[in-house]
């Protein structure tokens, strides 16, 4: 399945989740995308089809091995485009808004460039 930025979001939002509090439930998921609990479920459903996501029978969500993929990459060029952001200047909470954005769509050539420029860096 090709993911849109939209799913890739809430599987960097159940992978950052479950780092923080060790469990995610659909209601966590929509309070850190500040979307609505109905939208975590279509998109939850979308992403169990897709065999991205588990969910048991009380409601805790898991990634798969497949969806956890997806999550690390895309965590991790957030993580890497926010360093690099702020390293230019630009104030914390606009350089996670800003990676938020340009994760999706650099591609894997220029986003290896930009992390071994910062690693050269640090």
């Amino acid at each position: 399945m090709n993911l849109h930025e939209s799913g890739e979001d809430y599987l960097e939002a159940v992978l950052k989740l479950r780092e923080a509090k060790g469990q995610v439930r659909s209601i966590d998921v929509a309070g850190e995308l500040g979307v609505t609990k109905p939208s975590v479920s279509v998109a939850m459903k979308k992403l169990r089809e897709a065999g991205h996501i588990t969910m048991d029978e009380s409601g805790l969500l898991s990634l798969t091995p497949q969806g956890e993929a997806v999550a690390q990459r895309i965590y991790e060029r957030h993580r890497i485009l926010t360093q690099l952001l702020m390293g230019l200047g630009v104030d914390e909470a606009t350089a996670a808004q800003e990676a938020c954005k340009i994760e999706h769509h650099i591609s894997d050539d220029t986003f290896q460039k930009m992390k071994a420029h910062l690693q050269r860096q640090t």
